[in-house]
């Protein structure tokens, strides 16, 4: 499957950052991307802040986050700081929306509690599933009453979503069809954290729902997530948006890039390039130009097509 490039009425794309961090180079790919499939088709593009956890997010990041993006030329139409009708646009504002709809969830009886520590989790109950991921071997799915009881005495308890034995398919925009069955990939996944804050999982399809937003353009790392979100969606009768998974962006020795790779953080990189230099690397990096040349994000528009982009890992040179 690859996407048009013609113009798509209603079009609503997004970027949603974590502010954990400074951003870095990959973050800066999946923000230009998500930005130019929207503005190739005269779409909104909006910003959200996925600030949920407490413990990681700080404002000075959001604010560096949003200063960024602007510098790059990367301008939202709706976000934190640019109110709209699908607002609030910081997580951390939202939680009476995420539990209204782990509310619905539980009305259709696929919630239960979970009592399980770390080290249950990596007992044999719970081997490993079909991406080497941790499968969760549904141990509390089957607890009595009574011992649900007798635990709440002991510990907080998280909260899983069942799964069924269906077999979830979707075709990414550039990633082609890819396809899991939950019981054997994952098993029954937590929505709701044992702190009380609700699970990303949870959180990022109640936000793309309600925003409206019908195209989420991100990084390969989530490829293997969207199943349990698509199977959230089909749970809460909201409509999945069209999926589009970029190429992750590797340094010179084949590591995925991190916040804590701050040789490649636009804190660093704002001091050796301008804008326009850094989204000619970054371009020339995801396939759209043959070689790095500066240019700002308005003239990439024109050149913008899903069919130029790499669908591989990227390695960013020593160079850069």
């Amino acid at each position: 499957m690859t996407l048009s490039k013609k113009t798509e009425a209603g079009v609503r794309g997004r970027f949603a950052p974590s502010p954990s961090g400074r951003m870095h180079l990959g973050n800066a790919a999946a923000a230009l991307l998500s930005w130019l499939s929207v503005r190739s088709r005269q779409g909104t593009f909006v910003l959200r802040m996925e600030d949920l956890d407490p413990q990681r997010s700080h404002k000075s990041f959001a604010s560096q986050i949003l200063d960024d993006l602007d510098w790059l030329g990367l301008r939202w139409d709706e976000g934190p700081d640019k109110p709209g009708p699908c607002g609030p646009y910081r997580q951390s504002e939202r939680a009476a929306l995420y539990r209204q709809q782990l509310n619905r969830l539980k009305e259709q009886g696929l919630i239960y509690p979970c009592f399980c520590s770390r080290a249950d989790l990596h007992s044999a109950e719970a081997p490993h599933g079909t991406d080497g991921e941790l499968r969760y071997g549904g141990r509390c799915r089957h607890l009595t009453e009574g011992q649900r009881n007798q635990l709440e005495q002991q510990r907080p308890a998280a909260l899983r979503v069942m799964t069924d034995e269906r077999l979830i398919c979707f075709e990414d925009g550039l990633q082609g069809r890819f396809c899991r069955r939950l019981s054997e990939q994952c098993g029954d996944f937590i929505v709701c954290r044992s702190d009380g804050v609700v699970a990303y999982q949870l959180a990022v399809v109640v936000d793309d729902a309600l925003m409206g937003i019908n195209e989420v353009v991100r990084g390969g790392d989530l490829l293997s997530s969207t199943p349990r979100q698509i199977y959230l969606y089909q749970q809460l009768g909201f409509k999945p948006p069209r999926f589009v998974h970029i190429p992750l962006l590797v340094n010179a020795q084949g590591q995925r890039l991190s916040k804590r790779d701050h040789a490649l953080d636009l804190g660093e990189l704002r001091q050796r390039y301008t804008a326009r230099e850094l989204l000619g690397h970054l371009a020339a990096l995801l396939g759209m130009i043959e070689q790095p040349a500066p240019v700002s994000a308005e003239e990439l528009i024109p050149l913008f097509d899903w069919n130029r982009i790499r669908r591989q890992v990227c390695t960013v040179p020593d160079s850069l």
